[in-house]
């Protein structure tokens, strides 16, 4: 694990991709292949702020497509002091873009993933409905993904393990209370008995909470950054809903 330069960063923080653009010891390739990770997996925000101030989703990705390579290609500046967590660096970055002459700037040809629009843009809509502020809806869709990539790794850790069925059960339950008729419906079905699925239950939201600071735990450089955060998504995610 690499040391970071940071007096800000706990050691199990030296390494998150975060901490690695922060670091000034490493190489720029070290730090631009961290940066690039970061702007891979949240593509999503960047397009539901552009969708809020009135560009259309194919000039939207476009858009996308454009500011990070802009990000990318260019030297990682010194960052103030405390510096900007990853969520903010991005959303101050694109709003100076959008600021600048983008209009004049060369398509990007970038090695990232590029989402399917269709789906894009509906994700958008059902996430950021009664949402109309740009900023607003790149907070709320930040946090959507970051809830987003940590169901995703909790379904494929279920599937791994064979337990598929019992995550599908309990998967709508991770956020809200069952009644105890769904349990016994459940128990029914999956051949459970209801206390075990109760147990299991349990142990999914555990698991999903977990997950969910693992993946924010990438775009901060400490513990105290990292509960601020999990505070601050909460409340985006109350946002418009």
């Amino acid at each position: 694990m690499m040391t970071s330069a940071s007096s800000r960063s706990a050691p199990g923080f030296a390494s998150t991709c975060w901490s690695l653009v922060m670091q000034r010891d490493p190489s720029q390739e070290t730090r631009a292949a961290a940066l690039g990770e970061l702007c891979a997996r949240y593509w999503y925000p960047v397009y539901a702020y552009l969708r809020c101030s009135g560009h259309e989703p194919a000039l939207a990705q476009d858009i996308v497509r454009v500011f990070l390579g802009e990000l990318l290609n260019r030297p990682i500046p010194a960052q103030p002091s405390p510096p900007l967590r990853f969520r903010d660096f991005l959303l101050q970055r694109l709003q100076g873009f959008l600021d600048g002459d983008w209009r004049d700037l060369p398509d990007a040809d970038l090695a990232l993933p590029s989402p399917d629009t269709a789906a894009l843009e509906a994700r958008h809509r059902r996430d950021n409905a009664g949402i109309a502020a740009p900023a607003q809806a790149y907070q709320h869709s930040f946090a959507c993904e970051v809830l987003e990539r940590a169901l995703d790794r909790l379904r494929h850790e279920a599937v791994h393990s064979g337990h598929e069925a019992m995550y599908a059960a309990l998967a709508p339950y991770l956020t809200t209370e069952p009644a105890p008729a769904d349990y016994e419906a459940m128990a029914q079905r999956l051949d459970q008995r209801p206390l075990a699925l109760i147990v299991a239950l349990k142990r999914l939201r555990q698991r999903f909470r977990e997950l969910v600071g693992r993946e924010l735990s990438d775009t901060v450089e400490s513990a105290a950054d990292l509960l601020d955060e999990q505070r601050t998504l909460h409340g985006f995610l109350s946002v418009g809903h």
